[in-house]
């Protein structure tokens, strides 16, 4: 669908979304940063991309069918980008969540109509051992008749959802990126755009991004952390370190305080994983200094976290 055309849906809203330049919370002598603003997207986060690759994919290959139940695990933004699409197609959807997560997140899966089940976290802490216990109940759920279970970890069709997302950052920056910056959660944004990035130029520098206290592709102990969406306290199966340069690691504590910059700052009302990337953007783009050009992605709306610590302080 071209910019001004009309869709034949709400799905066909999916992706083509702006790419704007931070103009003040880069330091000068750094490389220009660019920021994919993500949350432009239908449900306000990039994971609208993966979900209706994810679900799209199952009913070419046969795994899903109308009147199925699809069945999975979330933090919430992906659970978000599913009940958005899965209501968008007549799918009934039922979500394993937990307490750890914003509860703006349940009321949007729900008002969407999908049903919530919870998992109680340790004192709201996100580990290894919750995500775990997320996933393998889930994996019940999704035994049952009718019933299709997503598996987003393991869901190979997650990748391939972003490699629009790569083609986007080639064309809107004419070939002229030298780095990709972002945060891992399952690993397929990040390797999605890496692909397609790396079709056209090898050369481009990519730095994934993880949570200082739980540091696991780095290799450091698993821990707890509170930058939801990534992190998930251990390797993701379909990690692929082939597929990055290096790794940053950023703490929660300077994940949210660049959260809150970017809406005083810059206008840029975002999570705490997009704070995450901002700071690893930033290293980066110290590094390169003028002339280079790095690109980062704001990956969902800060009005998902109202309710929580992110923007409980100035």
């Amino acid at each position: 669908m071209s910019g001004h055309a009309v869709g034949r849906g709400v799905l066909d809203a999916v992706g083509r979304t702006p790419l704007v330049e931070l103009t003040h919370v880069v330091p000068d002598g750094s490389a220009r940063v660019l920021a994919k603003l993500e949350f432009t997207n239908p449900t306000g986060s990039m994971k609208d991309r993966v979900a209706k690759a994810m679900i799209e994919g199952a009913e070419r290959s046969g795994r899903l069918h109308p009147g199925d139940t699809v069945v999975e695990y979330t933090a919430g933004t992906t659970g978000i980008s599913l009940a958005f699409v899965c209501a968008a197609k007549g799918y009934a959807l039922r979500i394993v969540f937990s307490d750890a997560f914003s509860p703006e997140k349940r009321r949007m899966m729900e008002t969407f109509g999908a049903v919530v089940s919870e998992v109680k976290s340790d004192g709201g802490r996100i580990t290894e051992r919750l995500i775990k216990e997320m996933v393998e109940t889930a994996r019940r759920l999704g035994a049952e008749p009718g019933h299709w279970f997503c598996d987003q970890l393991t869901n190979r069709d997650g990748a391939a959802g972003y490699h629009a997302l790569g083609e986007e950052v080639w064309e809107q920056t004419g070939g002229r990126i030298r780095a990709f910056v972002h945060a891992v959660g399952t690993a397929h944004s990040i390797h999605g755009v890496t692909e397609a990035l790396w079709a056209h130029d090898r050369s481009i520098e990519v730095v994934a991004v993880e949570p200082s206290e739980s540091a696991v592709l780095s290799g450091h102990p698993t821990g707890a952390h509170h930058i939801e969406g990534i992190g998930i306290g251990y390797v993701p199966p379909l990690w692929d370190p082939a597929l990055v340069n290096r790794i940053e690691t950023v703490t929660t504590e300077d994940a949210q305080t660049m959260a809150r910059r970017l809406a005083r700052e810059e206008g840029l009302f975002l999570g705490t994983s997009s704070g995450a990337n901002t700071v690893a953007a930033l290293r980066a783009a110290r590094a390169l200094g003028p002339g280079s050009t790095v690109v980062t992605l704001m990956v969902d709306s800060g009005l998902r976290y109202l309710s929580g610590e992110l923007f409980s302080r100035p």
